[in-house]
């Protein structure tokens, strides 16, 4: 059966939905853009029309989460998970830099503080420890990753409480995952003084805050001060897969070539160095061009829809009628809301369950009206809906209306 966009609401976990006039604007120009003649993905990335879109995306995301100008914003490839090495070698290396005067031998492997909530943090946890192993058997680590707080206690339906970080004074950093899609739990948002927020003022002075917001970038205002670097997939709320956002404080852009020769840190692809990418414009080589002209359609499409507080208001919209829904749903046997501490729930992954045997009937019948892609990760079943940004309030009040029927 064909259907038409309209008739379909598109839960997603990723890649999501896209604004349906971004789409069509983006359809136009994959073909001819700007009357030029020639498609978006034909034009020369170093031409003159590719450099006024990179340049307005990064123009309007400074806008839209008021980048402070001692920050860089970049974007790359290799997605998040590039993101879980090129923070590692990036920062180790800026560490290193720091202490030119101690020599190989007397210099100590730092300290890296990972923060492990989820499927993502400890896959970045995971990537940190491998690039730390020494080089040759029985030598020296790059450096000493760790966990600085987890809730895998929990099976990660929770978040720690301020007073259960251990943070090291040493540390070359430490790293935190904004919102962890599977289970579907976020860390309050920015000014919150709840409990489970995450306790920057815990964090010891010089030591840099790295969060990794691919699900929940620009759906909220993010306090971009409070971190040394913020990256994101584009394949939530930004645009297609393929482009990375990197925000970067200017101080970390460092010559990794230079820290490598003084030893004692890992060698940096070029291409995951941030000063190279900097440097070049992030076109140091072909960039994604067209997720980032995608990505800079949602741009324009968020600012014209009145910018990242409004953005807020709906995305708070949408997650309070589902969740009030579920809660009810709860009181009455029927569902059980996966995440149990109601602050540490996210606005852009909802997950539940269906009491009893009734979970099968109930995404046959989602389906039959309309609902898709609402079942759980492979890794924890369940349900999952997911609310990022083009997910409009009228698609979230007919799952209501379904769940309240079911």
């Amino acid at each position: 059966m064909s259907l038409d966009r309209a008739q379909v609401h598109n839960f997603a976990a990723g890649p999501s939905p896209l604004p349906t006039p971004v789409l069509e604007q983006a359809a136009a120009g994959l073909v001819n853009y700007a009357g030029t003649g020639m498609g978006v993905c034909e034009l020369s990335h170093r031409g003159k029309e590719f450099k006024a879109i990179i340049e307005g995306a990064e123009a309007n995301l400074r806008t839209l989460l008021s980048i402070p100008d001692d920050y860089a914003v970049l974007f790359m490839q290799g997605g998040g998970t590039g993101q879980f090495s090129s923070v590692v070698l990036n920062l180790l290396s800026a560490r290193r830099l720091a202490r030119a005067s101690t020599d190989a031998a007397s210099y100590a492997p730092p300290p890296i503080d990972y923060v492990v909530t989820g499927a993502w943090s400890s896959k970045a946890y995971a990537e940190a420890q491998r690039l730390s192993a020494p080089s040759v058997p029985g030598g020296a680590p790059f450096a000493v990753p760790r966990i600085a707080a987890t809730s895998k206690s929990s099976k990660y339906t929770t978040l720690p409480r301020a007073d259960e970080y251990e943070f090291n004074a040493d540390a070359a950093f430490v790293y935190y995952c904004e919102n962890e899609t599977i289970n579907g739990i976020q860390f309050p948002g920015a000014g919150s003084e709840s409990e489970f927020a995450f306790p920057f003022a815990r964090v010891p002075e010089g030591v840099p805050v790295v969060a990794d917001c691919s699900s929940s970038f620009l759906s909220r205002p993010i306090d971009v001060a409070k971190h040394a670097i913020i990256y994101a997939g584009a394949q939530k709320n930004l645009g297609p897969s393929g482009v990375t956002v990197v925000i970067v404080r200017r101080a970390l852009l460092v010559d990794t070539t230079a820290a490598q020769q003084l030893g004692a840190v890992p060698a940096t692809p070029i291409t995951s160095e941030y000063k190279v990418m900097a440097d070049n414009a992030s076109l140091y080589n072909t960039p994604p061009v067209f997720p980032i002209y995608v990505s800079a359609l949602v741009l324009d499409h968020l600012r014209a829809r009145g910018g990242i507080a409004e953005v807020e208001r709906v995305n708070r919209a949408k997650a309070t009628a589902l969740y009030a829904a579920i809660d009810d749903m709860e009181a009455h046997g029927k569902v059980r809301a996966v995440v149990r501490n109601k602050e540490a729930r996210s606005w852009m992954n909802v997950t539940f369950e269906i009491t009893g045997d009734g979970e099968k009937a109930f995404l046959a019948g989602a389906e039959d009206r309309g609902f898709r892609q609402l079942k759980g990760h492979r890794s924890v079943g369940g349900i999952r809906a997911s609310l990022y940004n083009a997910v409009t309030l009228d698609s979230v009040q007919a799952l209501v209306e379904y769940l309240q029927a079911f």
